[in-house]
């Protein structure tokens, strides 16, 4: 039987896990974050203004989970996406394409009725170290 250690990733450079997650778990040289928000780490409240603001802080904040990982953005095989409405994929769209460089990573985008803490986008992504 193969046995592999799984290992929690915390960094006090994102929003912390509001319930029994972890922010990531790194197993076999993969990087699995939990979902993340367009929170400023350093208020602990939602970006206001669009979509596009908090598709940005949502992107950074998962991109320092992944450093506390010893991973990166260009290290980003897949990203799921959760939006309230999609009418916002265009504008989130926009933020996205801005902040990954070709080739970007594979994604599913997904409409669902609610988000934690009321926002209009989530991620969670797949990485390698």
């Amino acid at each position: 039987m193969v046995t592999s250690q799984r290992n929690a990733v915390t960094t006090a450079e994102a929003p912390g896990p509001y319930t029994i997650l972890s922010q990531a778990v790194v197993h076999n040289g993969l990087v699995f974050t939990s979902g993340s928000i367009g929170m400023d780490p350093k208020t602990n409240t939602l970006v206001e203004g669009s979509i596009a603001k908090r598709t940005t802080q949502t992107l950074t904040n998962m991109t320092k989970v992944l450093e506390a990982a010893g991973s990166g953005s260009d290290k980003i095989l897949k990203v799921i996406i959760y939006v309230t409405s999609m009418d916002d994929v265009p504008v989130m769209n926009e933020a996205y394409k801005a902040f990954f460089a070709e080739p970007r990573p594979a994604r599913a985008c997904v409409c669902v009725k609610a988000l934690a803490r009321g926002t209009d986008v989530e991620m969670e992504c797949t990485g390698f170290i």
